[in-house]
């Protein structure tokens, strides 16, 4: 199979998903043969002319295709992994389509960028409900500045003047600002809004016919719904949570620890540029025959019971590159910038050959990342195989953040933080895997290994203390969360 054959043949699974799927994430009717039609290898985004209407009618249309094909990605995970006939076999088609849409982005991000040039609107990011968005204001002389903004490092309205029209001035492009922008505005916010009210409105519906149905068996104490939780007797005593699946069990021993880096939060938009990873045990000894010592990036790490450690650096589109990121640069230090394709980076939506490594790496052991979630999205959306090898039982997820939220007595509620501060840095530090004096590196590898180091401290103590997995709520067995096994 050619490197681009896998877009033929995840095309060639949309009877599959047309039949399992008929609607997208927001109940519109999914049109398939759009879907079919589209060059997902090659691009789906529009390339203008450099004409202030074209500029702006390339944006309508790039955004319209977006939203098209973020609602059908949106559906995909729910539909796969409640597939319980295995009628659709493969992931792939989510991914293409994800592949191609993040091309899109880029695209869409180099036209507001073009647009910027042009004097045609002032871009700034802002957040709004659930994401941040990109918004339009007409041009009105000012001077971009803020360097926080993100990928295109651009601000509001405010600004000097004087020097923004000099600037006006001595562009080469003399356009009149004239194009609407209300028609061209990011949806995103409003979309996922309006998504996460369905949601809510069917997760209460639930819960009343629960209720219902358990008045009318006179069950109310042992009916879902039923009875109040009271928590577990810990320090603060935090509320059950859906993370609590991914707790570990008392049995826990060999795992991988991961992190990844990436230029931005949404795995159907952004590129993976950074993946760290290492073993340890969390009971058993060190395997004897690995290397004694590590050097990480800080110098005060010590690699102690940690083996098998691994970075891999990835690439993006020269389109991405061109654009940068100030703000991944400044969080992580890897700028865009020098990491384009066209410079010899590899992108790991397009290597196949580092797909495979990864996943044979998350299939022999249980993995471990902080808001695990937040991995698990990514790997679904660009390793061939993830998602067909979680649904069938064989990957296991252990997720360091629920045991932060739950057994560690230090992460106390405040205003701040009303679960406490269970974020990497706050719970290493905590766990004594991190000095006070340093703070989270923002690497994948640094960032593994810290993890690492504050799991099995905090195993350690809750052992001794016969809390945690040894307590009256902890499990046998390896514990996290698995689907298609049963314990």
């Amino acid at each position: 199979m050619t490197d681009r054959a896998w877009f033929d043949a995840a095309k060639g699974d949309i009877p599959q998903w047309a039949a399992s799927m008929p609607k997208d994430a927001d109940g519109t009717t999914i049109d398939w043969d759009w879907v079919r039609s589209l060059d997902l290898a090659h691009g789906v985004g529009t390339i203008p002319e450099s004409t202030p209407q074209s500029i702006h009618d390339a944006l309508k249309a790039d955004y319209a295709t977006r939203e098209h094909l973020e609602s059908i990605i949106a559906q995909c995970n729910s539909t796969f992994m409640t597939d319980y006939d295995r009628f659709i076999g493969s992931y792939r088609l989510p991914r293409a389509l994800a592949y191609a849409n993040r091309r899109l982005n880029d695209n869409i991000n180099t036209l507001l960028h073009l647009g910027e040039q042009q004097h045609l609107w002032v871009v700034s990011r802002e957040r709004r409900g659930r994401t941040t968005v990109a918004v339009l204001r007409p041009y009105s002389g000012s001077r971009p500045s803020n360097d926080d903004q993100g990928m295109l490092n651009l601000s509001g309205e405010t600004g000097d003047a004087s020097a923004g029209n000099t600037a006006a001035e001595n562009s080469d492009v003399k356009f009149p600002t004239t194009v609407a922008l209300d028609d061209i505005q990011d949806r995103t916010a409003a979309i996922l809004d309006a998504r996460a009210e369905r949601r809510k409105a069917q997760r209460f519906q639930k819960r009343a016919g629960d209720a219902a149905m358990a008045r009318a068996n006179l069950s109310g104490a042992t009916s879902p719904g039923g009875a109040a939780s009271s928590g577990n007797a810990t320090g603060h005593h935090p509320k059950p949570d859906w993370r609590d699946a991914y707790l570990p069990g008392r049995d826990v021993d060999a795992v991988m620890g991961i992190d990844i880096e990436t230029t931005g939060i949404d795995p159907a938009r952004d590129y993976i540029i950074d993946v760290g990873f290492e073993f340890m045990n969390m009971a058993s000894p060190r395997p004897a025959g690995e290397p004694e010592t590590y050097a990480y990036e800080q110098g005060y790490y010590a690699a102690g019971d940690a083996y098998g450690q691994s970075r891999l650096a990835f690439g993006v589109p020269p389109e991405n590159a061109a654009l940068g990121n100030a703000l991944i640069a400044k969080l992580t230090g890897i700028d865009v910038r020098g990491r384009s394709s066209e410079a010899g980076y590899r992108l790991f939506d397009e290597w196949p050959q580092a797909q495979a490594g990864l996943l044979a790496r998350l299939t022999q052991q249980p993995y471990v990342a902080h808001n695990a979630t937040f991995e698990h999205s990514w790997f679904m959306l660009n390793v061939a195989g993830y998602a067909e090898s979680y649904r069938a039982g064989r990957i296991t997820i252990i997720d360091t953040l629920p045991m932060s939220r739950q057994w560690d007595p230090g992460a106390v509620p405040t205003n701040e933080h009303p679960y406490g501060d269970n974020t990497l840095d706050a719970y290493a530090k905590r766990q004594g895997a991190l000095d006070s004096a340093h703070n989270e590196r923002h690497l994948g590898l640094e960032d593994s290994h810290i993890m690492l180091v504050a799991m099995k401290h905090h195993l350690a103590a809750l052992k001794a203390q016969g809390k945690g997995p040894w307590g009256s709520t902890g499990r046998a067995g390896v514990g996290g969360k698995s689907c298609g096994r049963k314990r």
